[in-house]
């Protein structure tokens, strides 16, 4: 069981990259230590800051930095960054086209013990809405690592949401390709797609090996990048498969379910069903509790499977 957060894995990635380039900046808001940024706090204090709990001043701060020819990449939790500074987001960071790289750490129901207070179950909703930002969800290590390599080659504006602690490995290691705005195929299949990010992405994969065993082929998608989204890939996945079902750790409105509805309705109609966390306060517990009490398990996506295929 792999035990390194994908938090730990951006630290680790930024020190690498900052090896070779001293444009790279770091900035917290109180929260060097449940980013895993005090490692490089320490190797590159230079290039770090500490704004404290401010997540407004950090954004601009972070976008006058780029302005300059910096490389800002600021670590804050997802509920707060997304939600608190949506306004400088908007025109700090997306309106004036600055290249600074939101990270929302502990996204999701990273913290579900503490409650709506601290679900971020809107930010891809809100943020895919502003346009001229890119929003990402990496499926695990070797994803993240993948993806902040190819951000550092990106020169636009991007919010990345990862979770807290660590997750199974969905790839074997990092023998890949990686685009921003490309899906990557996992698993093939012809009866029924399961289009997964983030967090849900092993759950889909284990799900397809699971209906592959009652001869049921299911196509994977992991969807690491929600916007600008892979059309070509939905749409392939829309004509040759018999039915499209998203899997995602945010509100069933406004996040890959409805970006991927919003491709498929208007370009190739077919059976969708979207599984997402319902329209109300979620429970509080751990993410697997949460996951469990609204059928973000495999199972749950075997179940929607059968049914879609019975229709």
């Amino acid at each position: 069981m792999n035990k390194i957060s994908n938090r730990q894995v951006i630290c680790d990635t930024l020190m690498e990259l900052s090896k070779e380039d001293k444009n790279i900046m770091v900035l917290t808001c109180d929260s060097r230590g449940s980013a895993s940024m005090g490692e490089f706090a320490k190797q590159y204090p230079e290039q770090f800051v500490e704004v404290g709990i401010a997540e407004q001043d950090c954004v601009g701060i972070a976008a006058g930095l780029a302005t300059c020819g910096k490389k800002p990449y600021v670590a804050s939790p997802a509920c707060f960054l997304s939600m608190r500074s949506v306004e400088q987001i908007k025109v700090d960071i997306a309106y004036s086209k600055t290249n600074v790289k939101l990270i929302g750490i502990s996204g999701g129901v990273s913290y579900g013990a503490l409650g709506m207070t601290h679900h971020s179950l809107q930010d891809i909703a809100v943020i895919r809405a502003i346009p001229g930002i890119a929003v990402l969800l990496p499926a695990d290590r070797f994803e993240t690592k993948k993806m902040i390599k190819a951000l550092q080659e990106y020169n636009k504006p991007a919010y990345i949401r990862i979770g807290r602690n660590p997750v199974e490995d969905v790839y074997e290691n990092e023998d890949f390709e990686f685009e921003i705005g490309k899906a990557n195929i996992l698993h093939e299949g012809n009866d029924i797609t399961i289009i997964a990010t983030g967090e849900t992405v092993k759950i889909a994969l284990d799900a397809s090996k699971r209906l592959e065993d009652i001869g049921v082929t299911c196509r994977v998608l992991s969807m690491h990048t929600i916007k600008p989204i892979d059309e070509e890939v939905i749409l392939k996945a829309a004509k040759e498969t018999k039915a499209i079902i998203t899997v995602e750790e945010h509100s069933i409105y406004g996040g890959l379910g409805a970006a991927v509805s919003e491709v498929v309705c208007q370009n190739e109609p077919t059976k969708m069903k979207i599984v997402a966390i319902p329209d109300e306060a979620p429970i509080t517990g751990n993410s697997k509790e949460v996951f469990d009490y609204y059928g973000l398990t495999a199972d749950n996506l075997i179940k929607i499977a059968k049914e879609l295929l019975e229709k």
